[in-house]
């Protein structure tokens, strides 16, 4: 089978790689043009442009696809094309070429969560699973059949960047499955339930602009969510702080406000129904540091308002 590879962040990676690895032909692999990167603005190649090159696969860059990669392509006559957060939208004439189809591998527990942040918002929605479904790719965004799913728990605590991480794993391993099966003639397609869809908004950095008049497990779910991009920021004292990991806890208070701040009760913000416990944070120009360590060499009083109207 002649396979055409379409992604570009590091979540795509490890499904390349075990494509690779399970000894299909790559006939060549289309990501994001390079982008300005660091405090250099430098051109940066994208992750899969990164392990494409390793092992030897041609690379194709287009701005856009269904402007400037159509015949590339179509050159390429893969038999089966493969996205994973490739970031384009994809025309129906893309869509046509391969004669068995295209599959994305999608990190959401479809038809909940289409859209191009659906890991994020499964943690600020306060989901208890997430999960990747490989799915056919028709013309609208992610409403395609799904084929196979699979659901992880949400940890308490875990980031955006760690679920990534661990969906990135499941997602690679369904998509050999999922491959596999087109092989052998056994996949089952399944229309999704519009009536279940959610659609979601791409983040953007104000969305770090917090309300501690949410609930506890809501700002918590915003925290998570956030890390490792835009993050949530707080005022303090004429600067912003970056929190970064947080759990529910107990405690009460004027929402926003410091219920605690030491190294042995951690820094504890007070919600609109509960708290949070901040145990990981940024300080300006400082490094992702645990909150009790950066709290034995400074001080918040209590009481102190980290809201944006304080």
């Amino acid at each position: 089978m002649r396979i055409v590879f379409m992604g570009t962040p590091e979540f795509a990676v490890p499904s390349l790689k075990a494509l690779i690895r399970e000894g299909y032909e790559i006939a060549g692999v289309f990501t994001q043009p390079d982008r300005p990167k660091g405090r250099g603005k430098k051109p940066a190649p994208s992750p899969v442009k990164m392990a494409a090159e390793e092992a030897g696969i041609p690379v194709f860059q287009p701005e856009k696809i269904r402007k400037t990669g159509v015949e590339d392509l179509r050159n390429l006559k893969p038999d089966l094309c493969v996205t994973a957060a490739f970031g384009q939208i994809l025309s129906q004439e893309i869509l046509n070429i391969p004669p068995l189809g295209n599959i994305n591998v999608h990190a959401s527990l479809l038809p909940r969560h289409r859209g191009a942040a659906p890991i994020a918002h499964a943690i600020m929605d306060g989901d208890e699973k997430a999960g990747v479904t490989t799915m056919f790719m028709d013309a609208g965004i992610d409403t395609g059949d799904m084929l196979l799913q699979e659901a992880t728990e949400i940890g308490c605590d875990e980031t955006c960047a760690e679920l990534t991480e661990r969906l990135s794993v499941i997602g690679a391993e369904l998509l050999i499955r999922t491959v596999k099966e087109i092989e052998a003639g056994t996949l089952v397609r399944y229309a999704q339930n519009e009536a279940e869809m959610t659609y979601d908004p791409m983040l953007d950095k104000g969305m770090g602009i917090i309300d501690f008049m949410m609930k506890d497990d809501a700002v918590r779910g915003r925290i998570n969510g956030l890390n490792p991009w835009p993050c949530v920021t707080v005022p303090i004292q004429g600067e912003r702080l970056k929190l970064l990991r947080a759990v529910t806890c107990e405690g009460s208070g004027e929402p926003g406000s410091v219920i605690s701040a030491d190294p042995k009760n951690g820094l504890r913000i007070a919600c609109g129904s509960g708290a949070v416990r901040i145990l990981e944070l940024q300080a300006p120009g400082g490094k992702r540091m645990k909150a009790e360590d950066w709290l034995r060499g400074h001080g918040i009083p209590e009481g102190t308002s980290l809201r944006e109207d304080a």
